[in-house]
């Protein structure tokens, strides 16, 4: 049973940073890759970010920049630091294991929300 665990939202000032992290039962390196996801009220999930088991990064325009997905596999963590916060960004985060077997994981989802 694979089980992603968020943590570190919160409320923030707009410019403000924050790290979330994403405690993943089981070796992350038997994914193919991890990601971030985020869901405001009313709007479709939307990829922040994501990483390769290789460590190869994306990011979409809105978050290239500002915030940064590492991962540790030492730990199975995999961590988004987020920086120059909007109130824009205000959302429930997600973060997303991808199986090679194409099946993808998810956590129960974190709140962030920046002030303005």
């Amino acid at each position: 049973q694979v089980r992603l665990v968020e943590s570190g939202g919160g409320l923030v000032q707009a410019g403000g940073s924050l790290r979330l992290s994403c405690a993943v039962s089981g070796s992350i390196i038997s994914f193919n890759a991890m990601g971030w996801y985020r869901q405001a009220p009313g709007k479709q999930r939307e990829l922040v970010a994501r990483i390769s088991s290789g460590g190869s990064t994306n990011y979409p325009d809105s978050a290239k920049g500002r915030f940064t997905i590492s991962r540790d596999n030492a730990k199975n963590t995999v961590n988004l630091q987020m920086t120059s916060l909007k109130p824009e960004d205000t959302a429930v985060y997600y973060c997303s294991a991808d199986a090679f077997s194409s099946r993808t994981y998810w956590g129960q989802g974190v709140q962030v929300t920046v002030a303005s």
